[in-house]
């Protein structure tokens, strides 16, 4: 695939980000297991959501973040609210999980995430539910406000060929112009609606260092190397339709489910075509810890993207060392211009709405940190 040209628009530089989910208040868990009863309607739970959003992006804000987001609070997964609700053709089966989590506080179990499975044609429902609440965080915060999306391969990697019907799409060509588009109509619904700012989570990318992962793919027919490359053209063509003036970052990871991970590898295979061949301006990515690999990749980093390092894990409580991050962010800037480089979470604090095993303290604690270090760093 050759190397495309750097993007000429150019991210909105904040020291410091947020990957997007936060950790839901018990107040805001209880409502939603009581409208799941059945116990109150839909317009009761909204408004605890609202009550529990303001409160979040007021914490956001006190402690110096210059953007925010509404803490995913009204998703139970953070791929809610748009796979299956905004889309037509896909369902989720919570019964027949893929692709295990393992390891972290909760090494002794094991998680699995959804299974996908494609029934339809996928097309967008004509309704954007992030749009109305896109709406109610821009109304209600004083910085700038992020809403984050799954990124285009997440069906395709949680369900394969097999569970994509062969009925409905005889051709693979067929599904991915059908989401794209999707995706097309969702973007001009968040602009609509003020948003400038999107993340997509592209996780699938930084799991492909993963030799079990790899082999999996294989055996359902999959070569990982061809899906990066066709993932990363899809995420072209996703962020090539993206309104002028909205700028879409994607965020990398290796899986984050109650503290729990899927895959361990660094970078270094697919750096050169996320960061020369994807076309966005800005990555978030996971560093916190040695699953992630070195930050040597960094030098493949063109002119005028930029890097948010994900130093703080949001999988533990213990508070990082400053020092300590210091240290690695000068190490970063070995690698690639300081003046291309951020600070963030290496991921959110809840991704499935049961959060990670950390407490409400402790998840500011880390974001205060962040704040601080950027301060430390770069300045004012």
């Amino acid at each position: 695939m050759p190397a495309f040209p750097t993007p000429a628009a150019q991210p909105p530089i904040f020291r410091v980000d947020q990957v997007g989910s936060l950790l839901r208040p018990p107040a805001l868990l209880a409502a939603r297991a009581a409208h799941a009863r059945g116990e109150i309607d839909a317009a009761a739970l909204r408004a605890h959501e609202d009550a529990a959003i303001i409160e979040a992006i007021a914490m956001q804000q006190r402690i110096g973040l210059k953007v925010v987001t509404d803490g995913e609070f009204r998703r139970g997964l953070y791929s809610d609210n748009f796979t299956t609700s905004a889309l037509t053709g896909v369902a989720m089966d919570l019964e027949q999980g893929s692709w295990e989590f393992t390891g972290g506080a909760r090494a002794s179990t094991l998680a699995s995430a959804p299974r996908m499975v494609v029934n339809g044609r996928i097309a967008w429902s004509g309704l954007s539910r992030n749009a109305a609440d896109f709406a109610f965080l821009r109304a209600h915060a004083s910085a700038t406000p992020k809403i984050t999306l799954p990124g285009p391969a997440f069906i395709h990697y949680r369900a394969g060929r097999a569970d994509i019907s062969r009925d409905v799409y005889p051709s693979l060509d067929d599904f991915w112009s059908d989401l794209v588009a999707a995706y097309t109509a969702e973007l001009a619904a968040l602009h609509a609606a003020g948003c400038r700012y999107v993340q997509l989570d592209e996780t699938s990318l930084a799991k492909f260092a993963d030799l079990d992962i790899q082999a999996r793919l294989h055996q359902r027919g999959d070569d990982w190397q061809k899906l990066l490359h066709l993932y990363a053209e899809v995420l072209n063509a996703v962020a090539d339709a993206a309104p002028a003036g909205m700028t879409i970052g994607v965020h990398l990871c290796r899986g984050n489910n109650q503290g729990r991970w899927q895959a361990t590898g660094g970078y270094q295979l697919v750096a050169r075509t996320l960061f020369r061949d994807v076309r966005v301006p800005l990555y978030l990515l996971e560093f916190d810890s040695p699953r992630a690999g070195g930050l040597d990749i960094l030098a493949a980093l063109p002119e005028g993207k930029t890097v948010v390092l994900g130093l703080v894990s949001t999988k533990q409580a213990e508070l990082e060392d400053i020092e300590t991050l210091r240290a690695r962010v000068r190490e970063a800037a070995g690698h690639a211009p300081l003046e291309q480089l951020a600070i963030s979470p290496q991921c959110g604090f809840a991704s499935v709405e049961y959060g990670n095993p950390i407490s409400h303290a402790d998840q500011e604690a880390k974001l205060a940190l962040c704040v601080r270090l950027a301060e430390q760093v770069w300045g004012g």
